[in-house]
C-alpha cells in the first residue's frame, strides 16, 4: 500500500485582512498544535459534547482513522503517534469503579 503523498493545494485565508495561502501541510500542523495546546492546558482530549471542541475531536478522529487504514502521511505519523500518547496520558476515566 502507498502512502499518501501531502497535497501542495494552497487555502486561502485571511490574516487581518489580508489574504495569504497556507498550504495542506500547513494546516495540519496548525491543527496538530491546536489539539497538543488544549490537552496541555486542559489536561483531556477534546470532547464530542462540547461544541467549542468539537471541531478539534473530529480532526482527532478522523487523522486516527487514516492511521489504523495506512494512509496518513509517513511525515504525518511520528507526530500524530506523539499526539496519542499525550492524550492516553490525559484520558478519561470513570470516578466510580
Amino acid at each position: 500500500m502507498t502512502q499518501m503523498q501531502p497535497t501542495t493545494k494552497k487555502i486561502k485565508k485571511t490574516n487581518g485582512g489580508k489574504k495569504t495561502a497556507m498550504t495542506q501541510e500547513e494546516l495540519w500542523t496548525k491543527h496538530w498544535q491546536e489539539v497538543m495546546d488544549f490537552m496541555e492546558a486542559n489536561h483531556r482530549r477534546p470532547s464530542k459534547h462540547h461544541q467549542e471542541e468539537c471541531l478539534m475531536h473530529n480532526w482527532w478522529k478522523h487523522q486516527k482513522k487514516l492511521l489504523n487504514a495506512g494512509t496518513l502521511a509517513a511525515n504525518r505519523i511520528d507526530r500524530f503517534k506523539e499526539l496519542l500518547a499525550v492524550g492516553d496520558e490525559n484520558r478519561h476515566f470513570n470516578q466510580y469503579r
